[in-house]
């Protein structure tokens, strides 16, 4: 019998599959982490929580994973559960996702959010997952367009409207910063203005 994305090897060096125990120590350890993944995937906190417990159930239910790949398959079932909760892809292509047009969605306030989050959980929800998808977590467009069941064209163009808005975002913010509370006046200086250092996003 083979491993999963392996053959075994040797009979001296047989392939160590990972336990139910192996999955529910991954979940317990890596457990916010995990759960920041599933919330910036749906953008909504009750499907978050649904995809992280499902996520939990599918992977203790497999029995033929690699135990160092244990983390990887974990991350991949809340990826997989996320999207089929969210649906991303639209149906009609320049349409929208099921969730986009529905509009309905749980997040928390944002001032429990760092504002870098915030701009990604602004996102459509497809260019959102491949955002998420691609750049934290390392996925090639093939891949993504595998799991997301659209075109590579499709992923790429959704991750170039990300990285575009959110490098926007990044750089309006600055400017506003500077704007609004980047001048500063010094007596010592016949009340020269002069720019303070403006926080970096």
């Amino acid at each position: 019998m083979n491993c999963l994305f392996g053959s075994r090897g040797a009979k001296d060096h047989p392939c160590e599959y990972a336990t139910v125990e192996d999955f529910r120590n991954v979940f317990t350890e890596e457990m916010n982490k995990l759960q920041l993944l599933a919330l910036l995937l749906t953008g909504d906190e009750g499907k978050a929580e649904q995809c992280f417990v499902a996520g939990i159930e599918d992977s203790v239910s497999w029995n033929s994973v690699f135990r160092d790949w244990a983390h990887s398959w974990a991350k991949r079932t809340i990826i997989k559960n996320a999207i089929e909760a969210i649906q991303p892809r639209p149906s009609v292509p320049g349409g929208f996702s099921r969730t986009t047009l529905q509009k309905k969605r749980t997040l928390p306030s944002s001032s429990a959010l760092h504002v870098e989050l915030q701009r990604v959980l602004a996102l459509e929800d497809l260019d959102r997952f491949v955002f998420v998808m691609s750049v934290p977590e390392g996925y090639s467009e093939k891949e993504c367009s595998l799991l997301l069941g659209c075109s590579p064209l499709e992923v790429h163009d959704a991750r170039t409207r990300a990285l575009d808005y959110i490098a926007a975002q990044n750089s309006s913010a600055v400017f506003e910063a500077q704007v609004n509370g980047g001048i500063a006046t010094d007596a010592a200086t016949m009340g020269e203005p002069h720019f303070v250092q403006a926080r970096s996003f």
